[in-house]
């Protein structure tokens, strides 16, 4: 869960948010109107260490403006990392060996989110997942972050369960499935 925190923190800095950091209190709470309910809830204190972490990463970067307020700014390396996220580009990196584990993401979203649902059902098919059936999906490797990120991003984190299995009935129909990249 921390992660998906810090993602959307640095997707805030690359999208230009200040973060609170101005010095003028009108500007300060015109800038946490801006922000969705679900980051508000995010502890002051917590949002203080992700920034410090990604200083210390050197994913960002400090600029003094003329008014005095603070700006963060993203670095290259930055930059890259959010990219690293992008949901478009997205992809499942292929290990040098398969650990035999399974990779198997379950939903059962409202019908008041369809549009979410067949979003999550078609990204998870351009990631090569295999349906089981129409809400169970299987991979053979490790995408734990970026199903979190693709549910998140689709707002059904709630609704998504990720699991590994290292056994599984009828395995060959996976495998047999899945020759090309096992």
């Amino acid at each position: 869960m921390r992660s998906i925190f810090k993602r959307k923190i640095l997707f805030m800095i690359a999208a230009g948010l200040s973060l609170g950091l101005h010095r003028s209190p009108q500007q300060y709470f015109k800038i946490i109107g801006d922000i969705p309910k679900e980051w508000r809830k995010m502890k002051k204190s917590y949002l203080r260490d992700c920034i410090r972490e990604f200083y210390n990463d050197k994913l960002i970067d400090f600029k003094e403006n003329p008014n005095g307020a603070c700006q963060i700014i993203l670095t290259e390396k930055g930059k890259k990392k959010v990219i690293a996220f992008d949901l478009d580009n997205i992809a499942i990196k292929k290990p040098a060996f398969w650990d035999k584990k399974w990779r198997v993401v379950t939903f059962d979203i409202p019908e008041s989110k369809r549009p979410a649902r067949n979003a999550l059902r078609q990204k998870l098919n351009d990631l090569g997942f295999y349906s089981l059936q129409k809400s169970v999906f299987v991979h053979p490797y490790n995408c734990l972050d970026e199903i979190e990120f693709i549910a998140e991003i689709f707002q059904v984190r709630s609704y998504v369960r990720f699991f590994e299995a290292i056994k599984v009935t009828n395995e060959s129909e996976l495998k047999l499935h899945f020759e090309n990249i096992l």
